[in-house]
Parts: C-alpha cells; sequence; structure tokens
C-alpha cells in the first residue's frame, strides 16, 4: 500500500473534520464518546470486524464510554488509503452507536 502524499492527506483531512492529524508519526487520531461502555463495546466490536476482514487494525484504548483511535500503516511508515478508509467507516459505526 502506497502513502498518501501532502496534497491527499490535505483532502482526506477536510473529509474527516473530527481527526487530528499527527504529521510526525503519519497518523490521525480521533476520540469517540459514548453515552455508557456497551455502546463504546458495541463499537469496538463493529471495528474490529471491519479492521478483521481489511486485515488493517487500528491503535486504541478504551476507558469506560471513551475510545482513542490511532491509524496509521506501519508498513508504509505513514497514512494510506487503507487509514482513510477505516477512519471513514470509524465515523459511520460511531453514528450508528451513539444517542
Amino acid at each position: 500500500m502506497q502513502k498518501l502524499n501532502a496534497q491527499d492527506i490535505e483532502q482526506a483531512m477536510a473529509e474527516l473534520p473530527d481527526w487530528q492529524l499527527d504529521a510526525q508519526r503519519g497518523a490521525i487520531r480521533r476520540r469517540f464518546q459514548f453515552e455508557d461502555f456497551s455502546q463504546a463495546f458495541a463499537f469496538m466490536t463493529r471495528i474490529a470486524l471491519y479492521a478483521e476482514k481489511n486485515d488493517h487494525h487500528p491503535e486504541w484504548s478504551n476507558v469506560y464510554n471513551r475510545v482513542d483511535v490511532t491509524l496509521t500503516t506501519h508498513d508504509a511508515n505513514g497514512l494510506t488509503q487503507r487509514d482513510i478508509d477505516l477512519a471513514r467507516h470509524a465515523d459511520e459505526a460511531a453514528r450508528a452507536h451513539s444517542r
């Protein structure tokens, strides 16, 4: 998978307003917050199934109703289209599992 260039990253970030770019690391981050642990866990389950199917797994942590997600493609040493696709899927999943 090929690393995204600066223009592609800029365009993707414009389409993912809730994500923050960590340019130094070549990653994007977002904190998702839900009503309770059950919603957070349901969100994580949905993302886990997508990630496994697409062989692209997030770095994440969960504390009660909060899920912190970092996306980067280690093999490419930076952001790829796989990260952008997973971020979009996470945004969709969050809408389905929030209040």
